[in-house]
């Protein structure tokens, strides 16, 4: 005797619940809620941090994202990473002056991806100031 299941193939969810509210956002919008309420919990949680960012810059929400970048920087003062992803974010921001000193300081702590900076569309604003090409031919020049 095959076994079938009682349970209907689509349940209801009512609406207004919190449930209800959560299916009808977007795997963006949900992971964005999501990972804040763990950041509330977690400020020091780095890898969620890190995914907040990129889904807050997806979402085009830059400012919010710049206060998870910040936060980041804070974290791993070091990280040429976290480094270039700030000068990433104040470019975006058009904040080139921030943008391109956090920029030198990624580089002088190791970021060393100059093809990939140098059409990084996240930097676009930057490219037109010279000295955007002065920081590269220093650090390249070493």
């Amino acid at each position: 005797m095959p076994l079938t299941s009682k349970r209907p193939s689509h349940t209801q969810i009512p609406q207004g619940s919190d449930i209800a509210t959560l299916a009808e956002r977007s795997q963006l919008d949900f992971e964005i809620a999501f990972f804040g309420g763990i950041i509330n919990r977690l400020p020091d949680y780095a890898d969620v941090l890190r995914a907040q960012s990129a889904n807050l810059t997806i979402k085009g929400q830059l400012k919010e994202g710049l206060r998870v970048d910040l936060a980041l920087a804070e974290l791993h003062p070091l990280d040429p990473d976290i480094r270039y992803n700030l000068a990433c974010r104040y470019a975006l921001l058009q904040e080139q002056d921030l943008a391109l000193e956090v920029l030198d300081q990624a580089v002088t702590l190791g970021y060393r991806d100059f093809p990939f900076m140098l059409q990084d569309r996240d930097l676009e604003s930057l490219r037109k100031d010279p000295r955007f090409r002065q920081m590269i031919r220093k650090h390249v020049d070493r």
